[in-house]
C-alpha cells in the first residue's frame, strides 16, 4: 500500500510530496500525523538545509478529508481532544499535522491547482509559496462550518493584512494566482507543471547561503510579533474548537454530494 507522504533528498535538499490522489490530497488522521513526523525529521536532519512541500497529481492539497470526517462524525469532538494544547508545549502536533510548528529551517510550498481549506493553512505555515498561474487558494471550508484550526485566522492577516484577510475568511471564494500574488499571498508565479521545479531551485538558491545568519533572521521575523505564535495558535484553537461538530456535520453534507468542486 502506497504511504500518502513520501520524502526524498536531494542534496541538502529534502523534498515532502503529499500523495492521496483520490481525495485531491487530502489529508486525514493518518496522513496529519506522517506530515507532522516527516517535517520534524527535516529538522533534525544535519545534513538538509531547505525543504520543498508538495502535492502529487496536480494539486497541492484540498484540505482536511470530509469524507474521513462524514465517517468519524458520530465520534464528535472527542477526536480531536489529542490535539489540544497549552501555550509553551514544544513542537505539538495540529489536525492537519505540521501546522503548529515553527521549524528552525525554511519551507518552501509548490502549489498546484488546490490548495484550499486546510491546504491553505498548509501553504500558509510554508515560508515561501510558488505558485502555479493556474493555481488557487481558498477558505472553501466556509461552506461546512469547518473552523480554521490550522493557522488561518493567525497567519493570513500578518501576510496580507487584516482587510485582505477578512475578505478571504469570511466570504470563502476563490482566489487565483494572479490576485495572490498581488496580495502577497504568494512570492512567485510559474507556469502550470513547474511549482515543484521553480521552488526547488529556489530551495537550492537559500541553500548557498550562510546558513547560522539566514536562520537567526529567519527566526527573529518569526518572534517578533506582538503576540508569539504559540499563543495566537491557542487563541485560534480555542475559539475554533467549539466548532468542530459543526465542520463534522459539514462534512457529512460533504460525503452526501452537496458543494462539489467549490459550488457554494
Amino acid at each position: 500500500m502506497q504511504t500518502p507522504v513520501r520524502t526524498e533528498k536531494q542534496g541538502e535538499l529534502t523534498i515532502v510530496t503529499l500523495d492521496r490522489r483520490e481525495v485531491r490530497n487530502a489529508v486525514d488522521r493518518e496522513t496529519a500525523r506522517q506530515l507532522y513526523e516527516a517535517f520534524l525529521a527535516f529538522d533534525a536532519d544535519e545534513s538538509s538545509t531547505v525543504a520543498v512541500f508538495h502535492g502529487a497529481n496536480g494539486h497541492f492539497c484540498a484540505g482536511w478529508d470530509l469524507q474521513y470526517g462524514a465517517r468519524m462524525a458520530g465520534e464528535a469532538q472527542s477526536v480531536f481532544e489529542e490535539l489540544d494544547f497549552q501555550p509553551g508545549t514544544p513542537q505539538p502536533p495540529g489536525p492537519m499535522g505540521p501546522s503548529r510548528l515553527l521549524l528552525s529551517k525554511p519551507v518552501i510550498a509548490a502549489v498546484s491547482g488546490a490548495a484550499v481549506a486546510g491546504g491553505m493553512e498548509l501553504a500558509l505555515w510554508c515560508d515561501l509559496r510558488v505558485m502555479e498561474e493556474d493555481a488557487y487558494f481558498g477558505v472553501y471550508c466556509r461552506r461546512f462550518g469547518v473552523p480554521l484550526i490550522d493557522g488561518g485566522t493567525v497567519r493570513l492577516p500578518r501576510l496580507v493584512g487584516m482587510g485582505h484577510a477578512m475578505d478571504l475568511i469570511l466570504t470563502g471564494r476563490k482566489v487565483e494566482s494572479a490576485e495572490a500574488l498581488q496580495m502577497g499571498l504568494c512570492n512567485r508565479v510559474v507556469p502550470r507543471g513547474q511549482a515543484r521545479d521553480a521552488a526547488v531551485s529556489l530551495a537550492g538558491q537559500l541553500a548557498t547561503f550562510p546558513q547560522r545568519t539566514m536562520r537567526a533572521d529567519r527566526m527573529s521575523a518569526y518572534r517578533q510579533w506582538d503576540l508569539p505564535l504559540n499563543e495566537a495558535l491557542h487563541q485560534e484553537w480555542r475559539g475554533g474548537h467549539p466548532c468542530i461538530a459543526d465542520g463534522l456535520e459539514g462534512a457529512t453534507r460533504f460525503a452526501a454530494g452537496e458543494g462539489r468542486h467549490g459550488k457554494f
